[in-house]
């Protein structure tokens, strides 16, 4: 362990001395790479630190007691030698979970969209349930929501809405929420009082940066049209809603959310820019789904993940088989839980695979 430990502090050392040479800084793309290689292991070279202390106040403690005949310097000894002793198993398991590699896509903001599925009017006011439970949790975690087109439902919620959510590692925390997400409760229209069940789709993707995907203009249709729904007297009286069409693949972005047609433009590119990553970031995780057979992993998108049981109060999530009787506190955006819980899977598994390297 110390080995890597070792390797990773000289990896550090180098990168702090590189991200200061004029050539890398103006090198945006090794630059920016580069300053997040050197944050990510800064955590390791922080424990690497405590770790060696630790294992120095050991040394010195077993020396003391072996070689001393102050009996109050023996003493004050063994309690430092049963307090490295306690803290270094806990320490070294913090530290197996760091040297576990990282996805390079966790730190990356994400664009995130929810769609109603099938339950009509009820699954579009569940869509917009969830869209209020995410906010919320965004809120908590002190990361920024911004939305960037919707599509509003005739009784409430949305059909769909896409947003943008910016923050530290916020896709390897919500990438977990990728899938179908399904209620079941009485719908206000309900007139009998009968239970239905209606669902929802969560799509999580990373933000491209300009340098992870090329957009050939030639490429794309551009159309603009009249925005609606909120936004003041220039909705339905200017063209500044932006619908890209990228013709290789027909995948569309659109964005509608901003008055300025080329703030709308901007932000259309930055979700297709993230889609065609996105097309290519599946493809991988199919790959290594089929290679890990994780429980967690987002390569199957269409898979059922989590109920949200009304008439018992409870939301479960079928990756994991965890259950909780706190729908009220999950719904208003308490999900930190679920999600310690299948990022505790996934590094558990991850760190079965790395164990003989560590």
């Amino acid at each position: 362990m110390l080995d890597k430990l070792n390797i990773i502090k000289q990896r550090y050392d180098e990168i702090a001395d590189l991200i200061i040479q004029p050539d890398v800084i103006s090198d945006q793309k090794r630059y920016v790479q580069l300053n997040k290689e050197y944050t990510s292991l800064k955590a390791l070279v922080e424990k690497r630190e405590v770790y060696l202390s630790l294992k120095n106040n050991l040394s010195e403690a077993e020396e003391l007691i072996a070689q001393s005949d102050d009996s109050e310097m023996v003493e004050m000894a063994r309690m430092q030698l049963e307090e490295a002793k306690s803290a270094l198993p806990g320490l070294e398991e913090e530290i197996k979970f760091l040297l576990i590699p990282k996805d390079p896509e966790d730190e990356k903001d994400v664009v995130m969209e929810i769609r109603a599925g099938t339950g009509g009017d009820e699954a579009s006011i569940f869509a917009g349930d969830l869209f209020r439970m995410y906010t919320k949790y965004c809120e908590s975690r002190g990361w920024r929501t911004n939305i960037i087109d919707l599509n509003e439902g005739t009784s409430g919620g949305y059909k769909e809405i896409h947003f943008e959510v910016t923050g530290q590692d916020v896709y390897g925390t919500l990438k977990f929420e990728a899938g179908v997400h399904r209620v079941q409760r009485v719908p206000q229209t309900e007139t009998q009082g009968r239970v239905h069940t209606s669902a929802a789709t969560v799509m999580v993707i990373p933000e491209a940066e300009d340098f992870d995907v090329e957009i050939d203009p030639k490429e794309v249709r551009i159309d603009y049209f009249c925005s609606s729904g909120p936004g003041g007297q220039s909705v339905n009286t200017t063209y500044s809603a932006v619908r890209l069409t990228h013709l290789p693949t027909g995948l569309v972005a659109q964005c509608q959310d901003q008055k300025s047609q080329h703030k709308n433009k901007e932000k259309a590119f930055k979700v297709l820019r993230s889609r065609l990553y996105d097309l290519e970031l599946a493809k991988r995780q199919e790959e290594d789904a089929a290679k890990r057979n994780s429980q967690v992993s987002s390569g199957d998108r269409s898979a059922k993940i989590r109920t949200y049981n009304y008439p018992q109060g409870r939301v479960t999530d079928h990756r994991i088989g965890l259950t909780l009787y706190d729908l009220q506190g999950i719904i208003n955006g308490d999900i930190q839980k679920i999600l310690d819980e299948l990022r505790l899977v996934e590094n558990t598994e991850k760190l079965k695979e790395a164990s003989e390297t560590i």
